[in-house]
Parts: C-alpha cells; sequence; structure tokens
C-alpha cells in the first residue's frame, strides 16, 4: 500500500451519493476504502483528525465508472494515430490517410480505425487502389468502427503469404474472418513495445479523466495477443491509473487451458470470445437473413463448443464468456451455458457469472435464459446512440421492425438480469455519462431504463461482473474508487413519470444524479481515485 492509499482525507461541502445516507455531504476515507459517510455536521467530529481535508465547493461525489469492455491498445491507438470516426465522407477519410502517411514517415505500418461507410454519401469503403494511392505504397491496416472487418494496401497483404487463399478474403471488398485476423496480427506486430506502452498510456489517461476507475481489457489471441496483454496488466499494476480486470478470450477444454488463461494474468476465458461477428460487416449471425444481403451472417461457435467451453470453465472456477450479436448467436448460447448446467449443475453455473459480450439481440425467451442462467450481459448503450433508430444501421440491416428488438435493456431488468455497461472502446469512445443518457433515451422508448438503473450498471454493474458485489458504491468498506464532477442540479429522471415524481420526494430515500437529457452539458471530471490513490486532477482546478 502507497503512502498516498494510508492517508485519511475527509471530504466535505458537496454532494456524496451513497446508498447509506441519500444526503450525504462529507465522506472520509482512509487506507483505500471508504471510512464514513454522512452529514456535514457530523464531519466536524472527524475534521482535527485526518491527514487532509478536501472542500467539493459544491462538487458531486460517485462511485468511480467501470468500463466493462474495452480494448486498451487499440483505444490508444485511435487517440495517439488516425481517427476516421468524424470523417464525414469518402473523400475526407483519404484525405485524413493521406496526411496521417506523411505526418508518420517512420512507421513501419500506418495503422487506423473507426470508418463507417453507411455515414458517408458514397456509401462505399476505400477501395485498395484508392489506398495504396492515399499512403504512397505503404503497409495499412484500417478496420471498419465494428473491428469486425478492414481495408488494407497491397503493401500490407503482401507482408502475409497466403492471405489470398484464406476465407474472408475479398479482392474488392473488405477483408472478414481469417483473412481478417491474418492481416490484423501482422499489423500488430508491427507495433513496437514504445508505441504499445505509449498508446497504453494514452487510454488509460483517458479513462481516468473520465471518471473510469476500472476497465475490463477484452483480449484474445483473435484481438490482440499475449504480449500485449501481459504488458498492459504490469503497467496497469506499476503506474498510477485506472485498475484494470483482464479478460482473454481462448477456448478452455480442462484444468491445463484454465491454468494457462490464469497464468496469463487474466480472471476469465471470456470476453470476444466470437461466436459471430458485428450487424456492420454482416457477420452477425441470424436466424433469418438480412434485409440488404442474401445470407445469414457467420456462426464460429455453435452450441456444443459454448457448452464445452462453460463446463470446463465451472469446473476450474473460472468465469467464461463470449461475444454473441445476432439472435441465432445468443440462441447458440443459450443452448450451450444450458446444456452445461445439466453437466455441472445450475447453482455452479450461476455462482460463475458467465458473461455475455453486446447481447444485442435478444428475444423474451433469451432474456428469460439469462435471468435462469445467471448470465451477465455486458452492453454498449452507445451502440444504439450510434446506429440504432428506424433510419439507422440497424434498421438498413435488419429492416426497421427487427431493429426495433434490439438491446432491450428495460425487459432485461424487468427480468432480472444483471447488467454491466461499456463502451467497447475504440468502437465507441470512453464516454461514460454518455453511456447512460444513450440508456436512460434509447431510441426505441420501451427499451428505456431510469437514470439511476443505468448509472447502477456502469459502476456497481461491472464490478459484480468480475464476481465482487462489494464495491461500485460509495459505502462503509467498500473500495475507495470514486470521481468527482462539476455538475449542474441534480434530478431523478425515470422514463415512467409516476416513478420521477415519487422518487424526487425526500421520503423516497433516492440520492439525485445530474440531469443528462439530451442537449444537456454532461458533468465535468474534477478528480478521479482509486483505492484512495488519485490517479487525476483537472487542470486549473
Amino acid at each position: 500500500m502507497t503512502e498516498s492509499e494510508h492517508r485519511t482525507v475527509l471530504l466535505r461541502g458537496g454532494d456524496v451519493h451513497s446508498p447509506a445516507d441519500p444526503f450525504a455531504t462529507a465522506m472520509v476515507v482512509e487506507r483505500g476504502h471508504v471510512a464514513w459517510v454522512g452529514s456535514e455536521g457530523a464531519a466536524d467530529a472527524f475534521a482535527s483528525g485526518v491527514d487532509e481535508v478536501i472542500d467539493l465547493e459544491g462538487a458531486l461525489v460517485t462511485p468511480a465508472f467501470t468500463d466493462a469492455h474495452v480494448h486498451t491498445t487499440a483505444t490508444g491507438l485511435a487517440l495517439t494515430g488516425l481517427d476516421l470516426s468524424g470523417a464525414r465522407t469518402l473523400a475526407e477519410a483519404l484525405e485524413r490517410v493521406r496526411a496521417h502517411s506523411a505526418a508518420r514517415p517512420t512507421d513501419k505500418v500506418l495503422l487506423g480505425h473507426g470508418w463507417d461507410a453507411a455515414r458517408w454519401p458514397e456509401r462505399r469503403p476505400p477501395s485498395r487502389t484508392e489506398l495504396d494511392e492515399a499512403t504512397g505504397g505503404r503497409p495499412l491496416y484500417l478496420p471498419r468502427v465494428d473491428v469486425h472487418s478492414a481495408v488494407v494496401t497491397t503493401a500490407l497483404l503482401d507482408l502475409v503469404p497466403g492471405v489470398t487463399g484464406l476465407p474472408g478474403h475479398h479482392p474488392d471488398q473488405p477483408l472478414t474472418a481469417a483473412a481478417h485476423h491474418a492481416v490484423r496480427a501482422a499489423a500488430h506486430a508491427a507495433v513496437t513495445p514504445g508505441q504499445r506502452a505509449e498508446a497504453q498510456r494514452a487510454a488509460l489517461r483517458r479513462a481516468a479523466a473520465l471518471g473510469i476507475g476500472t476497465v475490463h481489457e477484452c483480449a484474445g489471441p483473435e484481438i490482440s495477443d499475449e504480449d500485449d496483454f501481459t504488458a498492459l496488466l504490469a503497467l496497469a499494476a506499476e503506474e498510477p491509473g485506472p485498475r484494470v480486470v483482464g479478460y482473454w478470450a481462448e477456448a478452455v477444454s480442462g484444468e491445463k487451458d484454465a491454468r494457462r488463461v490464469r497464468e496469463l494474468g487474466a480472471i476469465g476465458a471470456a470476453g470476444d470470445l466470437f461466436v459471430d461477428g458485428s450487424l456492420g460487416s454482416h457477420t452477425a449471425c441470424l436466424h433469418e437473413p438480412y434485409a440488404d444481403a442474401a445470407h445469414t451472417g457467420t456462426a464460429h461457435l455453435d452450441a456444443a463448443a459454448v457448452a464445452a467451453h462453460v463446463a470446463a470453465c465451472t469446473e476450474a472456477g473460472l468465469q467464461a464468456g463470449f461475444h454473441a450479436i445476432g439472435d441465432a448467436a445468443v440462441s447458440a448460447v443459450v443452448e450451450g451455458v444450458r446444456a452445461a448446467a445439466e453437466t455441472v449443475g445450475l447453482a455452479r453455473v450461476r455462482a460463475a457469472r458467465h458473461r455475455v459480450e453486446h447481447a444485442e439481440m435478444l428475444t423474451p425467451e433469451t432474456i428469460a435464459a439469462f435471468a435462469e442462467l445467471g448470465l451477465t450481459a455486458s452492453v454498449q448503450p452507445a451502440f444504439d446512440a450510434a446506429w440504432g433508430g428506424d433510419d439507422g444501421m440497424y434498421a438498413e440491416r435488419l429492416g426497421a421492425e427487427r431493429a426495433r428488438t434490439l438491446n432491450p435493456y428495460a425487459a432485461m431488468l424487468r427480468a432480472g438480469v444483471p447488467l454491466a455497461f461499456g463502451s467497447d472502446s475504440p468502437v465507441t469512445p470512453l464516454d461514460p455519462w454518455g453511456t447512460v443518457r444513450a440508456a436512460a433515451f434509447h431510441r426505441t422508448p420501451e427499451h428505456r431504463i431510469s437514470v439511476r438503473a443505468g448509472f447502477t450498471a456502469h459502476t456497481r454493474g461491472g464490478w459484480r461482473a468480475t464476481g465482487r458485489d462489494d464495491a461500485g458504491v460509495l459505502v462503509p468498506g467498500a473500495p475507495a474508487d470514486y470521481a468527482v464532477w462539476r455538475a449542474e442540479e441534480l434530478v431523478v429522471q425515470a422514463p415512467d413519470d409516476r416513478v420521477a415524481r415519487w422518487s424526487t420526494d425526500p421520503r423516497s430515500g433516492t440520492p439525485g444524479l445530474p440531469d443528462l437529457t439530451p442537449g444537456a452539458d454532461l458533468p465535468v471530471c474534477l478528480r478521479t481515485v482509486v483505492s484512495g490513490r488519485t490517479v487525476f486532477v483537472r487542470p486549473n482546478e
């Protein structure tokens, strides 16, 4: 424990968001944990016995956020490299590629991220010829915003012998499947350890500046590599910043595999263990064909493979988890986990808190199964904000009627499905309050949840998803992971006006949260603390 973690600190003169006292204005932190939460009058009794008093000056203190699905190095490379998410046209994207190539003359491979042809008037991705011209013939790896397909230059293909014979290689279309994984591996292999550490630090700094105290790193052999994963965990352990919880997405068949996952530093063989792909790349696995393509996507794992993995992980005391977006993929997960429960016992499967990442296309039946099997839904509300609605990408891929069934957060909560919110950054940016807003103001009104429920899913929900029920909330004994915010008036927002009216009544004892109405300014993070250690202070505050 560091000296800063030993220090006793009193915070007072603000609003402390705590179920222990809905009207709390002060908090004491000792030895990296919350020691006391209460009122201003009682704070006087502590003032003389602490090492430091922080006057909050009316600021709001909340638990720090947990982002339950992050690709840290890729996020950092997007922050420090070529980000095409803001490009409004194909021509503008190519111009950015040209400028980036000129600015990084020594990079062995140029890396970019974030293009989405569905948003461009040209309605098509850049061709290989256009990218060859824009880079002057250099290797370039440019994944689509969902990271399930990529466009590349000829020079990068030349670094991957035999790539043209792999599944997913299309001469004039983005690469998917095995061809995409092969070029991604070649591109990432060209990143130096120095570049990687720079990217990881940039990502963790950004997270800390947004009040994120914990990130769940979703790594694996098809997304990153072991060196990247172990280097990130080592960096996070050595330097002040958000804590990093690691998941490694590799199938486990027995104790030997489970031991290897643990030796890497992972707490689960979970995260992006792909059952299918994504809707944007037409690779999510569906029961019925796409509205704009004559096929049903790509299945990577079937129910039998899911069952084997879940049974082996449960026997080894390890969390299992999968990436599943399409309804057929979610069905395969449910069928597989149910089969595993018949083998090893339902109580043991529930106790293991296995996870499903994304879980977008659910039905009443699969929602009920998630609740029955104790599956945590690790979901990304920003996906709905980006691609939902009757004229969004989801409607284009599925038709408006099917698209309206996506991301049914209210039904999941009603059924008792545990939710953990995340960003899948760099697919959508690190943006915790924006994520809660996206859930509370879902584009499909019947899927909206209260701000309080969304906030819980983005704080306590992330901790529960790792098996811990004693954190993500400011009560005595909990880890002192908190953020201090400059926020406007605190309110209680719920989709149902009757709930909202009762919740704002002082008798309900419901602590308020910032107004997240679209258009309102989001809170500004002033300070982030992890285990009692300050990891971010806003400049000039």
